[in-house]
């Protein structure tokens, strides 16, 4: 019944024409596996890159942002590949934008909503 997926033990007498497994057979585990590192690994990576690429493509000056490494600062000028923070009062600072981590507002939202 299952012969295309298993293939079935023979005694020793028996011919090798029989014994041989299909093609399918042999690709089978393979094309499972993929299909598993597909939905579990791939698919989720390239959602959350492009909702990064959206966040960053809809920075815009005066936005409260955080950086990968910590900082958190509003958005003082903006280019493609630079953004400078107003870290406090006068103290700007330059960053790169693939380095931006996200909003701090639902950074705090997160924090907020554990108290």
């Amino acid at each position: 019944m299952f012969d295309f997926i298993f293939t079935p033990a023979f005694a020793e007498g028996t011919s090798n024409a029989a014994a041989q497994p299909s093609p399918f057979a042999s690709f089978f585990p393979f094309i499972i596996i993929f299909m598993i590192f597909y939905f579990l690994m791939i698919r989720p990576q390239k959602k959350k890159l492009e909702e990064e690429k959206a966040l960053l493509s809809g920075l815009n000056k005066g936005d409260e942002i955080y950086t990968k490494s910590g900082i958190i600062g509003t958005i003082y000028g903006l280019t493609d590949s630079v953004v400078t923070l107003e870290v406090a009062e006068g103290t700007k600072m330059k960053v790169l934008r693939s380095h931006i981590g996200g909003l701090a507002k639902k950074l705090f939202d997160k924090t907020e909503e554990k108290k």
